[in-house]
């Protein structure tokens, strides 16, 4: 028997996993239309075009379960054929180099989602732990206006404040915090306040929840019900049409890789304690998104609100972006 799960458009808004066979499995089953990959965070052009040819190796070894996404088109394709569309995606402007032309080269490589800064301050703007945000650079409108012009989505999750309201007004185009928390649940510097969350949904824009467990009010003891129920918080804010979510799964990855992530420059200073994280109960791995949906059914949610924020609004926003 068909679920409302099995017929859904489930879009994940960022995933940075070890990428292999074994994760393609797992959203294979938990049918996992298409998602925002990670292929570069710290990394410079050479070494994120090398690791666009490995993905394209993968595309090539594992076509029976995964397929590149460029266009929603080819998201709904993925949907029919009964594999998952993977849009490559940066967590950080640092590909770009200093060379606006190197936006367009990526995009022609599938690349669709990029956030402006991880973390930290980059030549574009200011990330969230950087002691003082500097706001949008000139070079930084330059990098927006040919995003805006190519069709690649600017995403602020890990960006400061001043940085992301900047981008919101720079941008002709909708942009989106792919994968963030509400500040109104728990205070942390990678959460978003109520004012941030209505300050982008109003310029058009539009908000992925994560349930990264630092991030969430009970921590490493929250369920699916309270992921669920931070979506909710900020569907209430926003409206449930500016809604998604971006879990943030990690899957197959340990230690020397989050410390990488921690680190400024993926060596520097640390920029956060280094966490133990154990995903909500319920949502332990990329295979249990009928889990997501169950819980969302569990709230009374309506099938027309279940099938926007599992994946429908970030297919509308996708296609007004790329």
């Amino acid at each position: 028997m068909t679920t409302l799960h099995d017929d859904l458009i489930v879009f994940d808004g960022l995933i940075i996993s070890d990428w292999g066979r074994p994760v393609f499995e797992a959203m294979a089953a938990g049918g996992l239309t298409a998602a925002n990959c990670t292929c570069s965070v710290w990394e410079n052009f050479r070494d994120t075009m090398s690791a666009i040819g490995a993905w394209n190796t993968q595309f090539r070894d594992n076509a029976d379960l995964i397929v590149k996404a460029k266009t929603v088109a080819d998201i709904r394709a993925a949907k029919a054929a009964g594999k998952t569309g993977i849009v490559l995606g940066f967590q950080n402007t640092s590909a770009f180099e200093d060379r606006l032309e190197f936006i367009e080269l990526f995009k022609e490589q599938g690349v669709g989602i990029v956030q402006m800064t991880y973390n930290t301050q980059n030549l574009v703007g200011s990330g969230c732990y950087e002691t003082t945000d500097s706001g949008l650079s000139d070079f930084g409108h330059e990098v927006v206006d040919e995003m805006n012009r190519v069709g690649m989505l600017c995403d602020l999750s890990h960006v400061g404040p001043k940085t992301s309201q900047e981008v919101i007004l720079a941008s002709k185009k909708p942009v989106a915090y792919s994968h963030c928390l509400p500040a109104g649940l728990k205070a942390h510097p990678r959460n978003k306040s109520d004012e941030q969350l209505r300050f982008i949904a109003e310029h058009d824009g539009f908000v992925g929840v994560t349930m990264f467990p630092p991030f969430l009010a009970a921590g490493n003891g929250a369920t699916v019900d309270d992921y669920v129920a931070a979506i909710d918080y900020i569907v209430n804010l926003v409206g449930e049409e500016r809604v998604g979510f971006g879990t943030d799964f990690t899957m197959g990855y340990g230690a020397k890789f989050f410390e990488y992530l921690n680190r400024d420059k993926g060596y520097a200073r640390q920029l956060t304690e280094i966490w133990e994280v154990e995903f909500p109960d319920g949502l332990g791995s990329i295979a249990d998104f009928p889990n997501l949906t169950a819980a969302m059914q569990r709230a009374g949610w309506t099938e027309t609100k279940i099938r926007r924020v599992m994946g429908e609004n970030w297919l509308s926003l996708l296609d007004r972006v790329w």
